[in-house]
């Protein structure tokens, strides 16, 4: 199993149609101790239920995964608790909704804040934060979702799209920072999946069929999919792919119409 023994933190589940709890299942097949991260103290009962199949694991409330004291705080009980973490899995992002219904130039600088903050900097943040408290045990991999949004206008996308540019370039400065000390830092950039947060985006069922027809492999991914890109991404297999945005897309990234 490609993560026995491994502890791997995933920041930002919701439910068990999200890509996080994915990654969560194929990582816990291949052996992986998890920890979670969620948003609200309200949701502690559903998030515990979500994850009881996952023998083991443990889940913090996270309210603020941009705010450095809430993450300095969060991050200090979980190492506390459970020790130094081989893996984490970035899966935080927002955009308010009037900023993904209306035309880009729209947005306004509170929308723009929001986004780039709540869906970049919080990696960064992330990133910095376990270093500096040593949270990462040797040869530890950081990773986080984006999405083909990020390089193309893609309709009603919209501020979101500008936050992941962002974040993968925040990805390939990190892995400069980290792996000097042997840390690899990765996206995955996974095709559109029907979760919570895409139900967001505007007509979101229109591109869903245009991956069916365009992408090489005519289908959507699944977040199975994903969850078994990103363990690779975790392990071992992969120790030498640092700084990268890996598409899990069918293909549909590399068609020019």
């Amino acid at each position: 199993m490609l993560l026995e023994g491994k502890k791997i933190l995933i920041m930002g589940i919701r439910n068990k149609w999200s890509i996080a709890y994915g990654i969560a299942k194929i990582a816990y097949e291949n052996g992986a101790k998890l920890i979670f991260t969620y948003m609200g103290e309200e949701n502690k009962d559903k998030v515990e239920e979500l994850i009881s199949g996952f023998e083991g694991s443990k889940a913090y409330v996270l309210n603020g995964a941009s705010e450095d004291e809430i993450v300095k705080e969060t991050f200090s009980k979980i190492k506390e608790e459970n020790g130094k973490v081989d893996g984490i899995v970035h899966a935080v992002a927002h955009a308010n909704t009037e900023d993904l219904h209306h035309d880009f130039i729209y947005t306004s600088k509170e929308g723009f804040s929001h986004a780039c903050d709540v869906s970049s900097y919080s990696f960064v943040l992330v990133a910095r934060m376990a270093k500096q408290l040593d949270l990462l045990a040797q040869e530890a991999s950081l990773l986080t979702l984006t999405y083909h949004g990020s390089t193309k206008v893609i309709d009603n996308y919209n501020v979101m799209g500008v936050a992941k540019a962002a974040l993968e370039s925040s990805v390939r400065y990190l892995a400069e920072n980290l792996g000097k000390e042997g840390i690899r830092v990765n996206a995955v950039s996974a095709g559109p999946i029907k979760t919570l947060s895409a139900k967001g985006i505007k007509d979101f069922g229109t591109v869903l069929t245009v991956i069916e027809e365009k992408a090489p492999l005519h289908k959507n991914v699944t977040t199975t999919q994903i969850g078994k890109v990103a363990t690779f991404l975790l392990s071992h297999m992969s120790d030498c792919i640092t700084g990268q945005v890996v598409y899990a897309d069918n293909g549909y990234n590399i068609m020019g119409i």
